[in-house]
């Protein structure tokens, strides 16, 4: 891949912190410990595995194990790093008996019980925790420009990928084999990695919605689901696409045509001030005409970002209302126990007047073999 964006600018990171500041005071916290590293990178830009961020008014502490040291001073922005040798949580906890910080929340998703007790073991000072609940997810949802740049080139490159790799689809294919293809490509086009583990899912599997690629070999008459996705400057692209191998009878066709008007009416659906149930609605509204609603068992989209899955989620019960700048999957599909599968999927950005499709694959033809 070429022209890759550069990274977000120094000026970003700070940005981000005042934003989240804002939430805190509103909230009466007077720090934050961030533990989650794609919250940390968000906040930062450092993409080490472990790390323990705390954020106040005029402070910014990144904590790392002697791995990332190096790895932190140099990718880390608004932050002071600080080596911990004998453990993350304890020395965050340490740090705040010795200052008169009271008020702390944390990110009870990603915290575990043992944590909370090490850190007020060690904050041996009267300290408040409060959850934090999912307060950066919910700043991410909206994507700046750069981020939108980077989810775009990564749904181009899975676009690309999934084009070269459907010349592959023939009878005799293992799903194992075309699943390496898929993720050897990624990285060889510059993708830094794999949003998840590719699936591709044959025959009867293909009614399994996250079935992992098998030593099945591929069957002429079969239906196969393939959803992939790259990585490209820590951000996401998931993409789904479904193949018939060899001629598809009535019965497929039929399940085929369903999906593609369900994502068809789910994405006419998709702009700033639409409700996520909306669009949910929207599609299991086409699925119910076929008769096919009983069928799809999972919600119809969710965000993609610096994860695979992220806030908001696109189902039924779902009210949250979508913003200009939020970046979702759109992927209706039926699975029928015994006969096979269709999912339709693509990442979208959500625009003030429709969407944009991100992962820009052609859809028919879907006949291969």
């Amino acid at each position: 891949m070429t022209n890759l964006p550069g990274g977000p600018s120094p000026e970003k990171f700070p940005q981000r912190c005042d934003r989240l500041l804002a939430c805190l005071e509103r909230r009466g916290l007077q720090a934050l410990l961030v533990t989650h590293p794609p919250n940390i990178f968000y906040l930062t830009g450092f993409r080490g595995s472990a790390g323990a961020l705390l954020v106040a008014p005029e402070l910014s502490l990144l904590w790392v194990d002697p791995r990332y040291t190096v790895q932190a001073r140099a990718e880390a922005r608004g932050a002071d790093v600080v080596e911990a040798r004998y453990g993350l949580l304890r020395a965050v906890g340490r740090w705040l008996d010795r200052h008169p910080i009271r008020i702390v929340g944390y990110e009870e998703q990603h915290l575990t019980c043992a944590g909370l007790q090490t850190l007020k073991q060690q904050a041996k000072r009267q300290h408040i925790w409060k959850p934090a609940g999912l307060l950066l997810e919910k700043l991410r949802t909206v994507k700046d420009e750069t981020e939108v740049a980077f989810i775009r080139l990564a749904g181009q490159l899975t676009a690309q990928v999934l084009e070269e790799v459907r010349l592959e689809i023939r009878p005799g294919v293992r799903e194992a084999d075309l699943a390496a293809e898929v993720e050897y490509r990624l990285r060889r086009h510059g993708a830094e990695g794999t949003a998840f583990e590719t699936i591709v899912a044959s025959g009867e599997r293909a009614a399994l919605p996250h079935a992992r690629a098998s030593s099945k070999p591929l069957q002429k008459g079969e239906l196969v689901i393939l959803d992939l996705g790259a990585i490209l400057g820590g951000y996401a692209a998931d993409m789904t696409r479904t193949f018939h191998v060899g001629e598809a009878r009535r019965r497929a066709r039929r399940v085929y045509r369903a999906v593609r008007e369900a994502q068809g009416a789910a994405l006419a659906r998709l702009r700033h001030g639409a409700a996520a149930w909306e669009i949910d609605a929207a599609a299991r509204h086409v699925l119910g005409r076929y008769g096919l609603s009983g069928y799809f068992t999972h919600s119809t989209g969710h965000g993609v970002g610096l994860e695979v899955h992220e806030l908001p989620r696109l189902g039924q019960t779902v009210r949250t209302k979508l913003k200009a700048g939020f970046v979702v999957t759109v992927e209706p599909g039926v699975y029928i126990e015994g006969c096979g599968g269709v999912r339709i999927e693509d990442t979208v950005l959500v625009t003030a007047t429709g969407c944009e499709i991100l992962t820009p694959a052609p859809k028919d033809p879907w006949l291969a073999g």
